[in-house]
């Protein structure tokens, strides 16, 4: 009898059906009962042309990456939508997106335990390995677990590391006024304070000659690191198409990343055996050195290395961007800077303590502001791993409940969020650090992330931003935007600093 025609195969295939819609109805059913007891309600639906796989959209995201108006091409939808929350489609994926507080606060902490990184960790993985910022569930609990300790105020408060640097900083800085880019120095700046904190050896960026710049490893790990960091967001932006793009430079980069870093991780390693063996594991040596309280932790060398890297991108990006974005907008404003100088002034020339650069109200009024509108991470997302609700959004009018299948992707936008007339008034397109004197907010504002997963290492962040601005606004009388357009861009990465630099000009005297 042919295989063709025996009642078995016929038996199965019915069965395979049977269950296929009798899980499909079920499902169905179940969902309709959620949204029924949440009183959810369908959200608008963007401009698809292409409602199949959002063609349209993927489209004008290539167009606004090459035209560096990712972020105010993401605020146009919402603007042109008039809502804060939509849904769309991008090839592929189903997207809901949101810049409604409550709704942030419901993925990033009520919900938390919802949504997933999703597809994206497959972008971020050949660099970061499972480190805290690149991790989900158990994971990411032992990474934060091994690496909360290692941000208390003593370690954060190391000014005087952060004036060895500032010092090789002003060597590169014409006191005449002279046109200078100043965000590569703040780049090098924290490059170089990150890995003194957390490997015990600093790159010296700012100590090296053009000379030493081509051939010296530090310098070799500096512009890998870069390289690695630019192909996490090729990745994304490929998406499934990443396999097709050529990536054999990207490849060198990481290698060399990680060799680098493993080369510090194997003498932490073997500073714990020698303690170890002379019982003095657990004694205060006096100096506190990042990676040497890692390996106190755990001797998985590939999990020190991925946690070392997560906090190197996060810690030296976060930053530099910061310093580079404030300082654009102040070098525009002369009334801005004589307030940092006036506040400054009670110091007498000498440097800050901890204290007194926490009480310094208009140097924090100032990063709050370049943060509420630059935000560093100026847009995230997750990805829903089981059927769940957002509080708003939905309806005609956007305030009732609204359901997220499992399987969606949520992205939400600070960039879009922190610039709401609402809340920040008909002047949030401007840089005015006086707002923060009566701004007393919560979700509004999220300049490091939120929830389970805040940036454990702001406060490091913040400190040595304020540091420099501090010390900048002590050591030069003027500053001048020497930017053309006066116009700030973006220049999207994995997080975002000016597009055109900060060309400054700034005087001694």
């Amino acid at each position: 009898m042919a295989l063709t025609n025996s009642p078995i195969l016929y038996v199965l295939a019915g069965a395979f059906i049977s269950y296929m819609l009798y899980t499909r109805i079920t499902l169905y059913r179940r969902r309709q009962r959620m949204i029924a007891e949440h009183g959810c309600k369908p959200c608008p639906h963007i401009y698809n042309t292409d409602n199949i796989i959002g063609l349209n959209v993927f489209k004008e995201n290539l167009y606004n990456f090459k035209n560096r108006r990712v972020l105010e091409g993401n605020r146009a939808r919402f603007l042109k939508q008039n809502t804060h929350t939509f849904r769309s489609r991008m090839m592929h994926m189903p997207i809901i997106a949101t810049a409604e507080p409550e709704n942030i606060k419901t993925i990033l902490s009520l919900r938390f335990k919802d949504y997933s990184f999703g597809n994206r960790q497959q972008s971020f993985t050949p660099l970061l390995g499972e480190g805290i910022f690149n991790s989900d569930g158990e994971k990411w609990a032992n990474s934060r677990h091994l690496i909360r300790p290692n941000f208390v105020r003593e370690q954060v408060a190391n000014l005087e590391a952060f004036e060895r640097h500032f010092k090789l900083l002003l060597r590169h800085i014409p006191t005449d006024g002279s046109t200078l880019d100043i965000q590569p120095l703040f780049f090098k700046l924290t490059i170089d304070s990150a890995t003194e904190f957390l490997f015990n050896h600093s790159t010296n960026s700012l100590r090296m000659t053009d000379e030493d710049d081509e051939n010296n490893e530090d310098a070799i790990f500096g512009r890998a690191f870069n390289y690695a960091q630019g192909d996490i967001v090729e990745r994304l932006r490929w998406a499934f198409l990443d396999p097709f793009r050529p990536k054999k430079k990207a490849i060198e980069a990481i290698r060399i990343c990680h060799a680098y870093v493993d080369k510090f991780v194997d003498e932490a390693i073997q500073w714990r055996r020698e303690r170890e063996t002379s019982g003095k594991l657990a004694e205060d040596d006096g100096r506190y050195v990042f990676i040497h309280e890692l390996v106190k932790q755990t001797d998985d060398k590939e999990r020190v290395r991925s946690e070392l890297i997560n906090v190197l991108l996060a810690g030296r990006d976060t930053t530099a961007s910061l310093l580079s974005n404030a300082m654009f907008e102040i070098s525009k404003r002369p009334d801005i800077w004589a307030k940092l100088r006036q506040e400054v002034e009670v110091l007498g020339g000498r440097e800050p303590t901890y204290e007194e650069l926490r009480n310094f109200k208009y140097i924090k009024w100032c990063l709050n502001e370049s943060l509420r509108l630059n935000p560093v991470v100026p847009q995230n997302s997750r990805y829903a791993i089981r059927d769940t609700i957002l509080p708003l959004g939905g309806g005609p009018d956007c305030k009732s409940p609204l359901f997220v299948p499992q399987g969606w992707t949520v992205g939400y936008s600070p960039y879009t969020l922190h610039r709401r007339k609402d809340f920040y008034g008909p002047d949030a397109d401007e840089f005015r650090p006086e707002r923060w004197e009566t701004l007393r907010l919560g979700w509004e504002y999220l300049p490091f992330n939120g929830g389970p997963r805040i940036c454990l290492g702001q406060q490091y962040a913040l400190t040595e931003a304020g540091y420099v601005v501090c010390r900048l606004a002590q050591e030069f009388k003027k500053v001048e935007c020497r930017d053309e357009t006066g116009v700030w861009v973006e220049a999207l990465t994995v997080t975002v600093c000016s597009g055109n630099g900060v060309k400054v000009g700034l005087f001694r005297e």
